[in-house]
């Protein structure tokens, strides 16, 4: 049983294959953390000391006994207002004005299946597959229960968190601070993994010593941000790739997020990952409930790569769903860097014409096709086909499409209204505006307040009519623009930024339920919401706007560490690139955007008859490769932020195939070779390089490693598949 109770001592044991979780209700109802890492086997309550600490106080219950502090004692859900001067998981603002709650066990149950949250996307499994874990806390005086859920998965070395808060008191209570996980370190020296970026720049891997004081992270822009992605990493100051502890948090959710790390006055760290508290005062009536999205926790003691594994799988066989769960994706052409706005619908057809010649498989029709939409000032919201500048009817324009034997896909951005529109000018009252008060714009576009149900109904019906027009078989969800004035005519006012991502989740699930053979790709600007929440409906998304093959070296370095390869979009763009002005050879964009979801962003018509040709095998590579690269292990071989190339591989699961791929970044005069040591293969086994031909042991691979040629050429590039020897 991957869960386990004590009675006698009131200790939790939560075990997976190569982990352990401990906790106790101590003689007060107080839920202590004891431990969480690397298999243990026994109660672990040995680790808790008391001692008299001074300016620490005590809890009533305890008398005259100075050494018991909730001050100083690790703790599952640490409140606000009974001692704990730290950073709190929860902050209950009451009915007189009080921040207090105390929190005291009442009762747990165990099922044998993994926890569902109503309207939040969370972790799934099947049948045998995951245990739960509900333990009750209840605030007597305020009535204030929470039920903390834990998710055990035990081969998948997954724990997750999650928390319901319930008024079942008499008065109305606000929730002013709500996380789904802590975790408590009593003891050892950690750094803190962070990702950070911006538009175009998105999820850089910082890395900082976890010092007194508070390090926090997080997103108030109504996304989880291009700034600050909602997964850290606590590990060892010395863990490395492939050696010490750490420990993953990733938060499955889309909208504003808060991570803390806090090293406290006894050297103890505390982490916390849940809600972002401002812009959030959640009001809880009597008989009213909130639910905390949920926090996925990962432990490894053989370094962040393997963490990333447990990541990587965890979120390709728990958190995807449907029916490109675990199938090869299209390759697909976008029509943005192709044509921009400028386009009808002769355009859109010689596209797909020439797609289906090199051999890609759809065409995605990008933002311009509706309402007046000529450039991104107008139009947004207007959800009918611009037929005029078509020339066509939709229906009529997928059918040619799919008479070239290329499949159709569509962008569109729901949530979003623009002033000049049809749908503003008829209900203004709809978008999030603070009354009194001129919109901050962005794009001349504002956003629709998707708490609101009729809202929501109406763009939903609006869409609907599109996609039963014809064939469509991939729509690219875009959201172009951060979330400022936080108000909702109908709504209250705390309640917006969490009720508005509610929404979002509502209109998504609503749109898989009818249409479930269609492909779902989330956009944010690029990757402004590539979080684990939005991966539950959309199972890619497209990881950045900027498409420069060097820049995204970096930004799916960083996205890896968490994501597996099979969620992230990434396209071959023209040069010079349209975000850098940088030129990298066709060759090397190409290694570079099979490092996931594989597609092009540029128009085949400007393309020579030679790059058309190596198109064309890059697209065959590709289809030959697609299964590995989408199911195989990823590992990260190098840091290219620091390192003179870049380079990664991944290895099917029999580990009978590999594809090594490596980008030079650096070229000097008299230039040194480049020695890249490979990991995952069978240390035993010959391996033979379909190319050359040649035969490694995979020992001789992973000690001594590879030399990669030194080229007189700017960013050369190298794909090697091998394959073991029976």
């Amino acid at each position: 049983m991957a869960i386990r109770y004590q009675h006698e001592n009131r200790i939790f044991a939560l075990d997976t294959a190569h982990t352990s979780y401990r906790m106790k209700v101590d003689d007060y109802g107080f839920l202590l953390h004891l431990y969480y890492g690397g298999r243990v086997y026994g109660n672990m309550d040995y680790l808790l000391t008391c001692y008299d600490r001074g300016f620490s106080g005590n809890p009533s219950d305890v008398g005259n006994d100075r050494t018991y502090s909730m001050d100083v004692l690790p703790q599952e859900y640490p409140v606000m207002g009974v001692g704990d001067f730290r950073n709190s998981a929860l902050v209950i603002r009451n009915a007189d004005g009080s921040d207090c709650c105390d929190l005291r066990y009442i009762s747990h149950e165990t099922k044998n299946e993994k926890y569902r949250l109503p309207g939040l996307p969370a972790v799934y499994a099947d049948c045998g597959e995951a245990q739960t874990l509900e333990i009750y806390l209840e605030d007597k005086v305020s009535g204030v229960r929470v039920t903390l859920l834990y998710g055990v998965l035990e081969e998948a070395d997954i724990i997750t968190r999650s928390a319901v808060l319930e008024n079942r008191g008499e008065n109305s209570v606000t929730v002013e601070k709500a996380a789904s996980a802590c975790l408590d370190f009593l003891t050892g020296s950690y750094d803190m993994l962070s990702f950070y970026g911006r538009h175009t720049m998105e999820r850089n891997l910082q890395r900082e010593e976890i010092r007194h004081g508070t390090r926090s992270i997080g997103s108030r822009r109504g996304t989880s941000s291009h700034q600050y992605n909602p997964a850290v990493i606590i590990a060892d100051r010395d863990a490395s790739e492939d050696a010490g502890n750490c420990y993953g948090l990733l938060f499955v959710y889309s909208g504003n997020f808060l991570c803390e790390a806090e090293r406290d006055q006894y050297d103890q760290i505390r982490v916390l990952m849940g809600l972002q508290s401002d812009l959030f005062h959640y009001p809880l009536e009597p008989g009213e409930k909130l639910v905390v999205p949920e926090t996925i926790l990962s432990f490894s003691d053989q370094g962040l790569g393997t963490l990333s594994a447990q990541f990587h799988c965890c979120i390709g066989r728990h958190l995807c769903r449907g029916k490109y769960q675990d199938a090869p994706r299209p390759v697909l052409l976008n029509s943005w860097e192709a044509a921009y706005f400028t386009f009808d619908g002769s355009t859109i057809l010689k596209l797909a014409k020439n797609a289906a010649d090199l051999g890609i498989d759809m065409l995605v029709m990008d933002d311009g096709w509706f309402g007046k939409r000529e450039d991104d000032n107008s139009g947004l919201g207007d959800w009918h086909v611009n037929e005029k500048k078509l020339g066509c009817t939709l229906k009529e324009l997928i059918e040619k499409v799919n008479q070239e034997g290329v499949k159709f896909g569509i962008w569109i951005e729901p949530e979003m209204v623009s002033e000049d529109s049809g749908l503003y000018r008829a209900h203004s009252d709809w978008v999030l505006r603070i009354p009194g008060r001129e919109p901050v714009r962005c794009r001349n576009q504002l956003v629709l307040d998707f708490s609101r149900e009729e809202v929501r109904e109406y763009i939903f019906a609006q869409i609907c009519g599109i996609l039963d027009q014809g064939k469509i078989e991939y729509v690219k969800w875009d959201m172009n623009r951060s979330i400022v004035d936080v108000y909702s005519m109908e709504n209250c006012q705390g309640k917006v930024t969490y009720d508005y991502m509610l929404g979002v989740y509502d209109f998504l699930e609503k749109l898989l339920q009818r249409y479930p053979d269609i492909l779902i790709e989330g956009c944010s600007g690029g990757g402004g919401r590539f979080d684990a929440g939005m991966l539950y409906y959309t199972p890619q998304i497209w990881c950045s706007d900027n498409t420069d093959a060097l820049d995204r070296l970096r930004i799916q370095y960083g996205t890896s560490f968490f994501y597996p390869a099979s969620t992230v979009g990434s396209h071959v763009s023209a040069v010079p690139n349209h975000q850098t002005g940088r030129s990298v050879g066709l060759h090397t964009r190409g290694v570079v955007a099979m490092a996931g979801a594989f597609g092009y962003e540029l128009d085949p018509e400007k393309l020579s008859e030679e790059e058309k040709a190596a198109v064309r095998e890059q697209i065959r590579r590709y289809k030959s490769w697609e299964a590995l690269i989408r199911g195989g292990r990823y590992y990260r071989l190098s840091n290219p932020f620091k390192e003179a190339f870049a380079a990664w591989m991944f290895v099917s699961e029999k580990k009978d195939r590999a594809l090594l791929s490596v980008v030079m970044l650096e070229m000097h005069g008299n230039m040194t070779v480049s020695y890249v040591k490979m990991k995952g293969l069978d240390p035993l086994a010959a391996y033979r390089d379909t190319e050359s031909g040649r035969r490694y042991y995979g020992a001789d691979l992973m000690k001594a490693g590879l030399p990669m040629p030194v080229e007189l050429k700017e960013y050369p590039a190298y794909q090697i598949e091998l394959v073991r020897e029976a």
